[in-house]
């Protein structure tokens, strides 16, 4: 992997996980000297992050951590309803049996993390989920879409869960009623994913 690869990598998954705060103010220094990088890598991955909306950056203020503005959650969350239950739709009558093995794996290593209030890992996992869902679907542009967004909402998802670690309970539950309609090729499958949706949308406005 190249340097600025690393360096890329290293600043998104601070800003995740809000070790650089939304509204904070760094320097082209401070991330040199947190990352024992020199100033190319980390120009170059300031750009990519830049263009993705994590940051902006101010030859006047320097380096500003953004935030997701309320708007943008909003029409995330409204995109992923459409899509999402679009994809249980689609798949629920014809989902194999390797397909459901899989998911239920998901699920087990998600208990697993819930138990031991992992909340990092478990929002890995809660993303996993879904996206398999749409792998499995096999819509390539509603994947593609949703891999685009995939970091901006495991950030939505880790705030959801560090301002209540309890949710994950909510969610892992959530999780095996959909797992469980797919698996009796139920179309309800539909139904549970948009409420999941919807609630975790609405947990976050709260």
């Amino acid at each position: 992997m190249l340097l600025k690869d690393v360096a890329y990598q290293k600043i998104k998954a601070k800003i995740l996980e809000e070790h650089y705060e939304a509204g904070q103010f760094l320097s082209e220094r401070t991330l040199i000297d947190e990352l024992g990088m020199s100033k190319t890598p980390i120009k170059n991955a300031l750009v990519r992050l830049e263009s993705e909306g994590f940051v902006t950056v101010s030859s006047k203020q320097g380096i500003i951590v953004n935030d997701i503005s309320i708007e943008r959650i909003n029409d995330i969350y409204s995109l992923r309803i459409a899509l999402e239950t679009f994809n249980c739709q689609d798949i629920y009558q014809r989902i194999s049996d390797e397909q459901l093995k899989e998911l239920q794996d998901i699920v087990d290593a998600t208990e697993k993390a819930a138990e031991e209030k992992d909340v990092k890992l478990f929002a890995t996992l809660d993303h996993e989920f879904h996206l398999a869902i749409s792998e499995f679907a096999g819509n390539n542009e509603i994947t593609r879409v949703l891999l685009n967004y995939q970091d901006h909402l495991r950030r939505i998802t880790l705030r959801h869960l560090k301002k209540d670690p309890s949710r994950v309970q909510k969610f892992y539950t959530e999780h095996m009623e959909i797992l469980h309609a797919l698996k009796n090729r139920d179309e309800t499958c539909s139904d549970l994913m948009k409420r999941h949706l919807l609630e975790s949308k609405m947990m976050y406005f709260q």
